[in-house]
C-alpha cells in the first residue's frame, strides 16, 4: 500500500469553520468517486490552535491505495477534473503539498474518538543519505519514541525513495503521526525523561531548528 498525504491551507479570507465544514461535509463526495481510493483520512487542525495564529497547515489528507499505479489511474480518471474543481472552492491550491509515502506502524493501540493527533513534518540532517535517515528514524528513534508516555499509537510515512529521482527535493521527508488522549496528555508527555531521550536522538537525523507540527483531530471517512 502507498499513501498520499496531501498538505492544505484554506482560501484566504475562508473562516476556519467553513473550511472545516466544507472539507468534511461536501468534498469528500468528489474524492469517493475516484477508483481505488482504499482507505481516506481528514486531519482537520484543531480550533483553539488558531487564537495563537494560523498554524503551518489547516490539515492534512490522507489517501491510501494498492499501489503507484493505482495512484495514477487516479489522477487519469474522469472524476479527477471535478475533485480539483471542488478543491478550488476551499482550498488555497497555490499553496497545497504533496508527499507519497509508506506506512510504519511503530505502536498500534486502541485510539478514542476524540483522541488528539499530532502531525509532524520532518526534514533530515544535511548531508544524511534518505536510506540512513529512514533507517535511522525507523529503527533507533522510533523505539525511543514509542516508550512516550500517553501515546496510544504512533506511525511513520516516509516519503518513497522514488520521489528523489532525478534529483528531485520532497516537501518533507517523512511525517509523523502520534496519536494521544487530549492535549494534557501530550504536555504531560513532553515533561517526561523519555521525551528528552527523543529530543536528544532528534539531532542525530533531523535537521536543526523547529519542526514543523500541528494538532489535528482526524474524520475517517473511508476505511
Amino acid at each position: 500500500m502507498v499513501k498520499v498525504i496531501t498538505l492544505l491551507k484554506r482560501k484566504p479570507g475562508m473562516p476556519v469553520e467553513e473550511f472545516q465544514s466544507y472539507w468534511r461535509t461536501r468534498h469528500p463526495e468528489v474524492v469517493t468517486r475516484l477508483p481505488g481510493v482504499r482507505r481516506y483520512v481528514q486531519s482537520h487542525a484543531l480550533l483553539p490552535v488558531y487564537a495563537h495564529g494560523d498554524p503551518i497547515y489547516d490539515g492534512i489528507a490522507e489517501v491510501w491505495a494498492d499501489d503507484t499505479a493505482a495512484l495514477r489511474a487516479m489522477t487519469q480518471s474522469p472524476a479527477h477534473p471535478a475533485l480539483q474543481a471542488d478543491e478550488a472552492r476551499f482550498i488555497d491550491r497555490a499553496s497545497m503539498g504533496v508527499i507519497i509515502t509508506e506506512d510504519h506502524v511503530i505502536k498500534d493501540g486502541p485510539v478514542p474518538t476524540d483522541a488528539v493527533k499530532s502531525v509532524a513534518f520532518l526534514t533530515r540532517k544535511p548531508g544524511l543519505a534518505v536510506e540512513a535517515f529512514q533507517r535511522h528514524w525507523l529503527e533507533v528513534h522510533g523505539p525511543i519514541a514509542a516508550a512516550l508516555p500517553g501515546l496510544r499509537r504512533y506511525v511513520q510515512s516516509h516519503t518513497r525513495r522514488s520521489a528523489y529521482d532525478t534529483g528531485r527535493v520532497p516537501a518533507y521527508d517523512g511525517v509523523v503521526l502520534t496519536w494521544f488522549d487530549s492535549t494534557d496528555a501530550i504536555r504531560s508527555a513532553a515533561a517526561t525523561p523519555e521525551y528528552t531521550r527523543v529530543l536528544a536522538d532528534a539531532g542525530n537525523f533531523l535537521a536543526p531548528g523547529q519542526m514543523p507540527s500541528i494538532l489535528t483531530r482526524e474524520h475517517v471517512i473511508v476505511g
